[in-house]
């Protein structure tokens, strides 16, 4: 079976959660776009991860995690990262690395940091980990693959000829900053070829073999669906497409064979970066929500900068939802907003003095004003409870509102920071 796990929403959702704990069940767990830009926070009995290149399947055993050719590729952050987790305990996992991925060059991370330092207040809010230049360079057909990366005349050849449009483009642009030496960078890269030669493989003929075996595969998305360069927030979105669907592209997945799409959403919302986020809340109501979010407060994993914080936005989850083509909910933190009254739900947006439940293009999204309903909280703690039945009537009332309004059943439920702190219902 082929199942994908992916975000709903702006991203920072829980989903490495859910994918460590559904990874109990899977053969192999592939991360299929996006880079070393964003996390997935983990909790374990080797202790609390932040994954940012790694399949969150690392911490099993006997899964099989790859790298798919829809990821951008920082070889110092994979294998630091690798580093990080083998220091810690855990055991050395099982890492394939699709020979078609594309290398996210030194000089990515540093073109996004000189533009993002150009553009000053009208900035993305860009990582500045190089994930928009290392795509522009792909589909630019300059980009470099893993499988290039073993043979000395190409590589270097492609290095002296991206080098030389590259330093025309900082010459011009960023008047001052130092020149890229295509020989210093070919050095710099091929000095990770002895530990990454033993991953790479064809992961389409090895992922087409392992489904006529009827091994249990599990895909993995970075970010979230309002951050799809195609379908979010344009243009303060990732550069490649957080979507389910991408996964046929980013992992070589047939689109048929893509059985179940969990689709993980927050039980209020948070966000990293510029852009419109029509449910945001200010002050010191959002730092309170923010201190009491995850289980370390709402920072992101890969920047620890605060997320913006705001209610659950039934609008933009529905748009999401429909866009991954969604299966299953699994609704995250709802422990989180114990502390609260009542608690405010946007079901829809006033644009222009009329009110829509319809997820708007960027201009009128920016125009929008939430819509706010209010239900009442359960004022207690409920984290440690595994049987949804057991939850206070409010805590439950407050997921049917959700998953009512929606329209996509919630089949999980989380209410702690941990592997097993979530509730699997039963819905009809």
């Amino acid at each position: 079976m082929v199942s994908a796990i992916v975000g709903g929403n702006w991203g920072d959702e829980g989903k490495g959660k859910v994918t460590d704990l559904l990874a109990g069940d899977a053969d192999i767990i592939i991360r299929f776009q996006g880079g070393a830009n964003a996390g997935h926070t983990i909790i374990n009995e080797y202790g609390k991860f932040a994954l940012h290149l790694l399949p969150s399947g690392v911490f099993r055993k006997d899964v099989v995690n790859i790298i798919g050719q829809g990821v951008a590729l920082d070889l110092s952050k994979l294998f630091a990262e690798l580093d990080g987790l083998t220091s810690r305990g855990v055991p050395m996992p099982n890492i394939l690395v699709s020979d078609r991925a594309q290398i996210l060059m030194p000089y990515h991370v540093r073109l996004d940091e000189l533009e993002e330092e150009r553009l000053g207040a009208k900035s993305f809010g860009s990582t500045k980990s190089g994930i928009a230049p290392f795509y522009s360079d792909k589909y630019l057909k300059i980009g470099v693959q893993v499988g290039e990366m073993f043979d000395d005349e190409i590589l270097m050849e492609r290095l002296e000829k991206v080098c030389e449009i590259k330093n025309q483009m900082i010459s011009a642009l960023y008047n001052g900053a130092s020149l890229l030496d295509p020989k210093e960078i070919f050095d710099e890269v091929i000095k990770y070829r002895e530990r990454l030669e033993p991953m790479v493989t064809n992961i389409a003929y090895y992922l087409n073999d392992a489904m006529k075996a009827g091994k249990n595969i599990l895909l993995e998305g970075q970010l979230g669906a309002l951050k799809d360069t195609d379908n979010g927030i344009y243009p303060y979105v990732t550069s490649s497409s957080p979507l389910a669907g991408f996964a046929t592209v980013g992992a070589s997945i047939p689109p048929h064979a893509i059985e179940k799409i969990v689709t993980v959403v927050k039980s209020y919302s948070s966000a990293v970066g510029a852009g419109a986020f029509v449910s945001e809340i200010f002050g010191e109501e959002a730092e309170e929500l923010r201190k009491r979010g995850g289980d370390c407060g709402e920072y992101g994993a890969t920047t620890g900068r605060p997320r913006r914080m705001g209610w659950f936005d039934v609008v933009a989850t529905k748009y999401g939802c429909m866009l991954h083509g969604t299966t299953d909910v699994a609704l995250s933190l709802l422990d989180v907003l114990g502390y609260l009254d009542k608690i405010p739900v946007c079901t829809g947006y006033e644009i222009d003095g009329e009110v829509t439940d319809v997820f708007p293009c960027t201009p009128k999204l920016n125009k929008a004003k939430p819509v706010l309903t209010y239900l009442d909280g359960w004022k207690c703690d409920i984290s440690g409870i595994r049987n949804y039945e057991d939850l206070p009537e409010n805590a439950r009332k407050y997921v049917e509102f959700v998953e009512e309004q929606l329209g996509y059943p919630v089949t999980m439920v989380s209410n702690g920071p941990k592997r097993e702190d979530i509730i699997m219902r039963n819905v009809k």
